[in-house]
């Protein structure tokens, strides 16, 4: 079982009716990385659909700004992302808002845990995206 897999199907059985675990969060974000082309592909098009200022705060070294589910949804949504976040939130058994405002609070930090130098790495040098890099948040966010 894929490390994905293991966060899916063991963070869902401790979240609550209305809830989505860290876990679950995580590897969702994983999947709209690897479906956006790596950190620098989901950054590009976040940043192309309304969240530049806060998106770049991500990859900065500073504080990271918020979003809200309804932001990051509609920038999913313009950006060809939609689908997956309402697969995600068919199997977690949760409304898509659920999940968007899991993921409104878990890609921030997903972002900034995979740019530590407040760099987006090149696709050449390493942008492309690698679930090792979020093994580290989960046990952040989950410890």
């Amino acid at each position: 079982m894929s490390f994905l897999n293991d966060l899916l199907g063991g963070q869902n059985q401790q979240a609550g009716a209305g809830q989505v675990g860290a876990g679950s969060l995580i590897a969702v974000a994983g999947q709209l990385i690897e479906k956006a082309g790596g950190v620098q592909g989901l950054i590009g098009m976040l940043q192309q659909h309304g969240l530049g200022g806060a998106v770049q705060s991500w990859v900065g070294t500073g504080t990271n700004q918020p979003v809200s589910g309804d932001q990051l949804g509609q920038a999913l949504q313009s950006g060809g992302l939609g689908a997956l976040v309402q697969e995600a939130a068919g199997k977690l058994g949760v409304d898509p808002s659920v999940v968007l405002g899991g993921l409104s609070q878990v890609l921030p930090h997903a972002v900034d845990h995979m740019t530590p130098d407040g760099n987006v790495p090149a696709a050449a040098q390493g942008g492309g995206f690698d679930l090792g890099m979020l093994e580290g948040l989960a046990g952040k966010l989950l410890g």
